[in-house]
């Protein structure tokens, strides 16, 4: 195997990653800097306020992104298999 082809499936991977990672962490990130203004405003300092709803969009965008997860490494998993003719040769 080339170093060249080594760098494209590692681009290739880790560019998934970036992405389905991104896609569960950005929903929280945003709930929890709402819910950050509203205990600065409100001066409640409760963990289980900061914790709960974070918790809880995380966990609905991996129910509804979940399909697309699976469909994407699906795909990179099928793409990687096909691969193989080309990088072993």
């Amino acid at each position: 195997m080339s170093p060249e082809v080594f760098v494209d499936v590692l681009r290739d991977a880790l560019f998934i990653v970036i992405l389905l990672v991104s896609a569960m962490i950005l929903p929280s990130l945003f709930v929890g800097l709402i819910v950050a203004v509203f205990q600065a405003a409100t001066s409640i300092n409760e963990q289980t306020l900061s914790f709960l709803p974070r918790l809880i969009v995380t966990l609905l965008a991996l129910m509804f992104g979940g399909h697309w997860f699976v469909r994407v490494i699906m795909e990179y998993t099928h793409d990687l298999f096909l691969s193989i003719p080309n990088v072993v040769s």
